[in-house]
């Protein structure tokens, strides 16, 4: 077990063990062999076997790159969609001053 893997909680491991499953239920379901795979996303077959298993050890590009392979790249954009932050918007809302004021101008000097 490495580092990574020691100290991340379980939810995550089951997040990403299910990410690989699903994608490895993707390929089959396009009927596209490892070796396909591994040629689309421009990785080696050990490495992408690790990513069917979900491993957490493998690098957030070469995931990106598969999930390319597969056509389904336009979903990374909606990971962490800011405009459906929730906490985040609370906090800026929570920042925002209570009044505006306009600052006081000081004459201009001769």
């Amino acid at each position: 077990m490495s580092k990574i893997e020691a100290i991340m909680p379980l939810t995550l491991k089951r997040a990403i063990r299910k990410l690989g499953h699903d994608i490895n239920t993707a390929r089959r379901r396009r009927q596209l062999t490892v070796t396909m795979m591994t040629e689309r996303a421009g990785i080696s077959k050990p490495t992408y076997l690790r990513v069917e298993k979900g491993d957490p050890n493998v690098s957030f590009g070469i995931y990106c790159m598969v999930l390319f392979a597969l056509g389904e790249a336009d979903r990374i954009n909606d990971l962490l969609d800011i405009s459906r932050d929730e906490t985040g918007l609370l906090l800026d809302e929570a920042r925002l001053p209570k009044r505006v004021r306009t600052q006081k101008q000081t004459p201009a000097a001769f």
